[in-house]
């Protein structure tokens, strides 16, 4: 089961369903969930699908909204991965989630 560490802004847009897509450097991790921690908060989500490529093929501008809900554009999105990321033009992977239904 992945866990990632994030802001506490994408932890309440993922808490709230407003990003459904989290998208994280390398390669896919493995496993039916994944738990987002900021701080001492964690949650645990459901892992609907998983995609690899370059960020921006990852990051479209049918879906930039689901992956930082606050970016205007898909410019916006990109940018605020590269402040994350730097330079790095190497390989992505995306993570739809959803919240598990108790």
């Amino acid at each position: 089961m992945p866990l990632f560490f994030t802001k506490k802004e994408a932890f309440e847009w993922l808490k709230t369903g407003k990003k459904t897509i989290e998208i994280r450097k390398g390669k896919q991790r493995q496993g039916e969930f994944a738990v987002f921690q900021a701080g001492q908060n964690m949650l645990r989500l459901k892992i609907i699908s998983r995609q690899t490529g370059m960020l921006t093929e990852l990051v479209r501008s049918e879906n930039y909204k689901l992956v930082i809900p606050s970016a205007l554009t898909v410019d916006d999105a990109l940018f605020y991965f590269r402040l994350i990321y730097g330079s790095y033009d190497g390989v992505f992977a995306a993570y739809t989630v959803a919240l598990m239904k108790c």
